[in-house]
Order: structure tokens, then C-alpha cells, then sequence
């Protein structure tokens, strides 16, 4: 079992920029590939991003290609998705979520995932 926990999520400006993080327990975190995933008012959950197990490998869905940045410390047991030059579209609850070996764009792939943290984007 492991347990995940948002933080970082707030209200910001068009153009700013946030730091998630998602502290992992339970289980050792380098095991588990990490996603990150959004959903906005009345529309499906959609991948953001995600990094393999030693952070080497990342992928990044189009819309966020160049403006979020996912990271990775596993002697913290932390992941963390950096978000810059934010629109108004990007407004969602943000959750993270682990899965064992690798990673995935598709939500029902991930066994475990966070309560979720809260963006809002004003513009």
C-alpha cells in the first residue's frame, strides 16, 4: 500500500506558475512509476505527465509540453510537477498517482493516487 499527499496547489494569475509536490509513504517510493493527472468541473480525469521509477524517462501530455515540469527525489519520497505560464484551461484538481515498473499515460494503469490538490487559474 502506499499513501500519496498534494500540497502546492493554490490561486494564481494567467502566466504564473506553481509547484506541486505528492509526498509518498508506505512503501519504498523508487519502486513506483509516478503520474500526474487533472480534472477539471464536468470533464474526464486527463494524464499530464509522468516519470519513470529513477527519473530518467518523462512524458508530457501536448498542452503541457513546455510549461509543466515533472521531477523527481526519491530520498524525499517526493514527486513534484512545476507549472509555468499558466492559462485559465489549465484550472482543474491536480492528483498523483503511482503504479509498479512503468509508467503510464492511462489512468486506470495506476493503483494508488492522492486526494488531490486544488488550481485555479485566473485570467
Amino acid at each position: 500500500q502506499v499513501q500519496l499527499v498534494e500540497s502546492g496547489g493554490g490561486l494564481v494569475q494567467a502566466g504564473g506558475s506553481l509547484r506541486l509536490s505528492c509526498a509518498a509513504s508506505g512503501r519504498t517510493f523508487s519502486n513506483y512509476a509516478m503520474g500526474w493527472f487533472r480534472q477539471a468541473p464536468g470533464k474526464e480525469r486527463e494524464f499530464v505527465a509522468a516519470i519513470s521509477r529513477n527519473g530518467g524517462v518523462t512524458y508530457y501530455a501536448d498542452n503541457v509540453k513546455g510549461r509543466f515540469t515533472v521531477s523527481r527525489d526519491n530520498a524525499k519520497n517526493t514527486v513534484y510537477l512545476q507549472l509555468n505560464s499558466l492559462r485559465p484551461e489549465d484550472t482543474a484538481v491536480y492528483y498523483c498517482a503511482a503504479r509498479t515498473v512503468v509508467t503510464s499515460k492511462t489512468a486506470y494503469e495506476y493503483s494508488y493516487w492522492g486526494q488531490g490538490t486544488q488550481v485555479t487559474v485566473s485570467s
